[in-house]
């Protein structure tokens, strides 16, 4: 879609102009939420490793409330599917074919709760990513088997966008998380 290719050069150049570094407190609605909707489950957190100026979400893992969890990064397999892989702060990362950092690969996880990046979202929870469709081919296998898994979209409150195209693949998201919050 051209109107997508679009608006991925705005939004990735509009984050890279106004990008700026978070503290672990950004976090702070998503905890009270986890611990909401968990109570004492033990759950199991995909994050993504940041770059091209995503919001830090290795900020969370200075948490006491998440330190003690499961924390899960995304690995690109074969035919450009996506898994989820244990991963603990600060052990060994390998750089994939995208330059992207991905744990050693050992058995995957289903997450309980996945952080999504974003270049833009919209009010209906819609999020624009880089055009690979990884996570969007995740959640349409994952979700109908596992219905619980919460999807939380991360992005500045500046990378909201009216209305984005979308099409049968595109997936809502449950929440997206903003330095304004989590709606």
């Amino acid at each position: 879609m051209l109107q997508k290719n679009i608006l991925r050069k705005k939004y990735y150049n509009l984050r890279k102009k106004k990008y700026y570094d978070i503290n672990k407190e950004f976090f702070n609605p998503l905890i009270a939420l986890i611990r909401y909707r968990y109570k004492k489950k033990k759950i199991k957190i995909a994050i993504y490793y940041p770059f091209n100026y995503e919001i830090n979400v290795l900020r969370l893992l200075e948490n006491n409330y998440i330190k003690n969890r499961s924390v899960l990064l995304p690995i690109v397999e074969r035919n450009n599917e996506m898994n989820f892989f244990p991963w603990k702060k600060n052990e060994v990362l390998l750089v994939n074919k995208f330059g992207l950092l991905e744990p050693i690969k050992f058995i995957s996880k289903i997450p309980d709760i996945i952080l999504i990046p974003a270049l833009a979202f919209d009010e209906n929870k819609y999020r624009l990513g880089y055009g690979k469709g990884f996570y969007d081919r995740y959640l349409n296998k994952y979700l109908k088997k596992f219905k619980n898994i919460l999807t939380v979209g991360v992005a500045f409150s500046f990378q909201k966008y009216h209305k984005l195209p979308n099409d049968k693949n595109d997936v809502a998201l449950d929440y997206i998380l903003t330095e304004k919050g989590i709606k």
